[in-house]
């Protein structure tokens, strides 16, 4: 019997269509010689669909008509239960519409790649591929992150962080922190989204106010960062856990403008849906020998630290101006599963999605060693609980 994937897709999200291309891409690279593949698409809304037509991706241009094609589940939050239960359960038949055995979460942006919905699957106990809820919260929040980086002596450029009621509650004092300790220009960033969502350069007092009312429409948490104009940006992806992981070739993606743009990373700069790996790039890279392995090593030690798992894309910046190399996020489920990368390193998109796999079966195995409860219970040993002065037995 084949082992029956899951993969999650769509979700509350901003990024919510470009998980769609990931993930359809995800789908059609698995080897079904292998394995079974059930999509589980989350609409908009937070509703959970399967079916077949949700493999093709040319089917999302009419959601409705699409999801009259299949059919409402969900699962139930009980450990160890792997089923996906129909919505409207059937009178004469099992209202079972597949069961699941390894989940794999093709999810971009707030709410899905945040460690929210891996909070779901941790509950479950359902194998599954990436981070974990706190590697995932971690590598979401920008200000988090770069807390953690800059503990563990891993560089980020010089940065502000506040919060949408500090900013409307005190906008000059702010302003005077920012220009005296970054100066300008900065970029502004929501703390918590991806896909260069809400991001914006501000070479001037106005328009540093401009961009942070911009970001605060999508985040209560918000970063402005000191911005190294003469910049190069480079790209990693990094591939398994936190003992055992490798790094894949470096990209240098082109943009149109000042900042790479969603169109940029995902449309190649023009209207397309082909995902991450229709933008304009260059890989590999085109970088000296030394920099190109102080950059894996810092995408490593960034995958390492936050405690990733799965495959991961490490974003850099280098000053062209002083050749300093500076990490800037880390996406911990890139656009398109930075397939593209990996296939450049050697590695045939189909033995990634195989790779996933068993990292989501290694680490339940290793769960299983671990202690999580006792098997005693203190309730029923003589002499009553002497911790617990303040609850009295109504019995």
């Amino acid at each position: 019997m084949k082992t029956n994937i899951g993969v999650f897709f769509g979700g509350r999200s901003t990024e919510h269509e470009i998980s769609v291309i990931s993930a359809s891409q995800a789908m059609h690279a698995i080897d079904r010689s292998k394995y079974d593949v059930t999509p589980i698409y989350i609409t908009k809304d937070g509703r959970w669909f399967t079916g077949d037509a949700l493999f093709d991706v040319a089917n999302y241009r009419d959601t409705d008509a699409l999801l009259k094609q299949c059919r409402q589940v969900y699962m139930e939050p009980e450990y160890g239960n792997y089923n996906l239960y129909l919505s409207r359960k059937p009178m004469f038949s099992s209202p079972v519409a597949a069961h699941l055995d390894v989940a794999i979460p093709v999810l971009h942006g707030t709410n899905v790649e945040d460690g929210v919905f891996q909070g779901i699957l941790e509950s479950i106990g359902i194998p599954f591929a990436g981070c974990n809820v706190l590697a995932s919260a971690n590598g979401m929040d920008k200000i988090t992150m770069k807390q953690i980086l800059n503990s563990c002596d891993i560089p980020v450029v010089p940065y502000i962080w506040f919060t949408d009621n500090q900013w409307n509650a005190g906008k000059d004092e702010i302003i005077e922190k920012i220009e005296n300790k970054l100066g300008y220009p900065v970029i502004v960033k929501p703390a918590n989204l991806g896909s260069s969502v809400g991001i914006g350069r501000a070479a001037n007092r106005q328009d540093l106010i401009t961009k942070i009312d911009e970001a605060e429409k999508y985040s209560a948490r918000l970063i402005v960062e000191h911005m190294v104009d003469n910049l190069q940006e480079i790209n990693c992806s990094v591939l398994g856990d936190v003992d055992d992981y490798r790094m894949s070739v470096l990209e240098e993606p082109i943009k149109a403008g000042e900042i790479l743009s969603y169109e940029d990373k995902y449309m190649g700069g023009t209207k397309g849906s082909k995902g991450m790996q229709s933008a304009q790039k260059r890989i590999p890279a085109d970088l000296p020998e030394e920099t190109t392995k102080r950059i894996q090593f810092l995408a490593g030690e960034t995958f390492r630290v936050l405690s990733c798992h799965g495959v991961s894309r490490v974003d850099v910046i280098v000053d062209r101006t002083d050749g300093a190399i500076y990490v800037n996020e880390i996406n911990t489920i890139p656009g398109s599963l930075s397939f593209y990368l990996w296939e450049a390193t050697g590695l045939p998109f189909q033995e990634l999605m195989d790779t996933l796999v068993k990292l989501a079966l290694k680490r339940k195995r290793m769960q299983g060693l671990k202690t999580v409860s006792y098997g005693q219970n203190i309730f029923s040993l003589s002499g009553g609980i002497k911790g617990a002065k303040g609850v009295k037995s109504k019995l």
